[in-house]
């Protein structure tokens, strides 16, 4: 009987050490790319909020014959209101008064300032 023949199960240590060097590396690459990606998907979420109030403080304006009007006037669900709802996508938090044609949303994913005009 030859006693050194070894037995082929499982893998040995340096395999497993390797498969887990493989895969720390994917995640690095990985990681970056979806926060990128996903404040891109965030930034343009919030862009699509402000376009609409946006829009809906120009309606408000043509129909009063003003130039400021509170949020609060624009969003709701009053038949006299011109937006239903905006949900805020990363936080952020809009204009309490707009005037004129530029929006703000600040505090996006608790750090950026995106601001919309037409």
């Amino acid at each position: 009987m030859n006693k050194n023949i070894r037995a082929s199960r499982g893998f040995t240590l340096v395999e497993i050490m390797i498969v887990v060097v493989i895969i720390g590396l994917l995640a690095a690459m990985a990681i970056p790319a979806f926060q990128k990606v996903r404040a891109s998907s965030q930034d343009k979420a919030v862009t699509n909020n402000l376009r609409q109030i946006s829009a809906a403080a120009d309606q408000y304006f043509l129909e009063k014959g003003v130039s400021s009007v509170q949020s609060v006037d624009l969003v709701g669900t009053n038949s006299t209101q011109y937006i239903k709802n905006v949900t805020p996508v990363a936080g952020e938090t809009y204009s309490d008064v707009l005037q004129g044609n530029a929006v703000t949303a600040t505090g996006v994913a608790g750090a950026r300032t995106i601001t919309y005009s037409n």
